[in-house]
């Protein structure tokens, strides 16, 4: 069991430089809340729920910023590299930390293929007849070499690119409330024609608001790498203060915001808001002009700034379980300040991922799929228990590393882990997520076994 008493992080991060600017974590901040998710994956949410989506951005959106409210508070008492898994190490226990940080690694690096897939898909369109797995390794290698060469080239990368995406729905926004007021040239507001038609808010029911709820909360997937940048930045607590401070309205105006616009302008049952995607159906919808190839460059990026995100976050969780001694001492090499083996290693399983969608697609990768589905919860609930466990520890011992509190706490913690609980009960309820939820359970199980023996063995020695 974990001592009553808080201790220093048992990884300093001494190894690893800090190389990334304030500038860089501001705009990983910004930018890292817009997700391939957002653009690839709202189209289906819509279609399902109808005007509804709005609410359940709203709903997830307010579970997300609860989470980022106690990871912060964490994270700025204790920056680390392993964030949340050396957060749940030092409240719940060696096991804790070991199950969140693999499976998390599990994670991300099969989002690195599956993101890596998606933009080839967009390329291929751009140069026809190039094979779709050519691109994939072109992507994986410049991400690679990036990350290998040193902390600060992650930044930059993530500071162009999440300058790129927030400039783009900065002005998607801006377009569709002009449209909605019925401002631009050419057109006519569309009132609420859109919102009170045939079924009205809720044409599916409330089946359909829960299928938009569940996709909804998988879109906001991604927020937790600025926790975990934060410990390689020059002033670590002041980054992740400023990031969860501003999380409110990013999630307000970039996720809930843009959906508003959207069910706004289009019918929800078009079928161009599943087949063109939800964007561009409402750029095509006021008339901009090559709407769909500009909002397919928009998804490249944002699928290429994921892909590099998400190499950093496995390299960095990889990194800080070596050196809590929860992982193969190799794993943990470092030169010039970058753990580079562990970056290897990562892309290397994002590869593997990317051959067993084309080699083993109907099982193999299927499973490894079902296996991530339900992998956020079970982070987002160590969090929140996590979060329980030390808030107090940290009053009574080090109340000056509570430079970012969680609102009304302990209250709210609650209500966050029983609306995590309601997403369990929930994704139990749908077919198409049961199986996720059976799978993630599965391997969260075997990893907390493990983690658990790791932990008895080393407190024999």
């Amino acid at each position: 069991m974990p001592s009553s008493t808080v201790k220093a992080p048992p990884e300093q991060n001494a190894a690893l430089s800090h190389g990334l600017k304030q500038r860089h974590l501001s705009m990983i901040a910004l930018g890292g809340v817009i997700g391939a998710g957002l653009f690839v994956g709202s189209g289906a949410g819509i279609a399902a729920a109808g005007p509804s989506i709005v609410l359940a951005y709203a709903l997830s959106g307010l579970l997300v910023m609860l989470v980022m409210r106690m990871l912060g508070e964490m994270s700025a008492a204790y920056p680390s590299s392993g964030s949340f898994s050396a957060h749940a190490e030092r409240a719940v226990g060696p096991w804790a930390g070991f199950t969140a940080g693999w499976s998390f690694w599990v994670l991300l690096c099969t989002a690195v293929g599956l993101e890596g897939i998606g933009a080839a898909k967009i390329v291929t369109g751009w140069v026809p007849g190039t094979p779709e797995w050519a691109w994939v390794a072109l992507f994986m290698l410049v991400f690679l070499g990036t990350n290998l060469a040193a902390v600060k080239n992650f930044g930059e990368f993530e500071f162009w690119f999440a300058a790129l995406k927030v400039g783009a729905i900065t002005l998607f926004l801006v377009l569709g409330i002009l449209a909605v007021a019925g401002v631009l040239p050419g057109g006519d507001s569309p009132g609420l024609a859109n919102l009170t038609g045939e079924g009205g808010l809720l044409p599916n029911g409330t089946d359909g608001l829960v299928v938009g709820l569940l996709a909804s909360i998988f879109a906001y997937g991604g927020l937790e790498t600025v926790t975990i940048a934060a410990a390689e930045s020059e002033n670590p607590v002041k980054g992740v203060a400023t990031a969860v401070r501003t999380a409110m309205w990013r999630i307000a105006v970039f996720y809930i915001g843009s959906m508003a616009v959207i069910v706004t302008l289009v019918p929800w049952d078009s079928k161009a808001v599943v087949e063109k995607g939800p964007y561009v159906a409402a750029l095509d919808h006021i008339g901009i002009p090559g709407a769909g190839q500009l909002m397919n460059v928009v998804v490249f990026v944002a699928l290429l700034s994921a892909m590099n995100a998400n190499i950093y976050g496995s390299s960095r969780i990889a990194y800080s379980l070596v050196e809590r001694g929860q992982g193969p001492r190799f794993l943990g090499r470092v030169s010039g300040g970058v753990p580079r083996i562990a970056v290897l290693a990562s892309s290397v399983f994002g590869f593997l991922c990317v051959v067993l969608s084309y080699w083993r697609p109907d099982d193999v990768f299927a499973w490894l799929l079902n296996m991530i589905g339900a992998v956020i919860l079970v982070v987002w609930i160590l969090i929140a228990v996590s979060q329980l466990l030390l808030r107090r520890r940290i009053e009574r011992e080090a109340p000056e590393r509570l430079v970012v509190r969680m609102w009304a706490f302990p209250w709210l913690t609650w209500v966050a882990l029983a609306g995590m609980a309601a997403v369990f009960v929930l994704m139990a309820r749908e077919p198409a997520t049961r199986t996720q939820l059976y799978w993630s359970g599965g391997m969260t199980a075997v990893l907390a076994a493990v983690g658990y023996g790791w932990q008895r063995a080393r407190e024999r020695r």
